[in-house]
């Protein structure tokens, strides 16, 4: 999958500034904020790595504040390796379009490697998400 340019959140450029944190290369969930200084609910990522400074990485899609997405837009569905979830932040993802399918709620922080985190009882997160929602206090 190709680079996709940075998805538009209502009311700022939707692509996020970050630099590296103790959790490898993925954001702190305090740097989630595009350069106009609006905040944003989540990143997401299609790369991760065995090594976590090269984690977070790929394209990214940038999720907005009450963003309620039942079908991932073009070219993302299944393709999420990495995340991070803003500070108090929670996205919610389902492992089938339309909400459906297996479903794990992810607090503030940074995943670096989604197949690390259990589905199940022999499968796991990575490239498994096909929906979500994501709300912030």
């Amino acid at each position: 999958m190709g680079p996709l340019p940075g998805l538009v959140v209502p009311g700022g450029s939707g692509l996020a500034s970050w630099v590296p944190s103790q959790e490898g290369g993925c954001p702190t969930p305090a740097d989630l904020k595009p350069a106009n200084g609006t905040r944003l609910c989540a990143q997401l990522y299609t790369e991760d790595s065995v090594y976590y400074d090269r984690c977070c990485a790929g394209s990214s899609l940038a999720v907005a504040p009450d963003s309620d997405v039942p079908y991932m837009p073009t070219g993302w569905a299944g393709e999420v390796s990495s995340l991070v979830v803003g500070t108090r932040c929670e996205l919610t993802v389902w492992s089938k379009a339309g909400k459906e399918g297996n479903t794990k709620r992810f607090s503030a922080g940074a995943y670096p490697r989604l197949q690390e985190v259990r589905r199940g009882l022999f499968r796991n997160w990575n490239d498994a998400i096909r929906s979500y929602y994501c709300k912030c206090n």
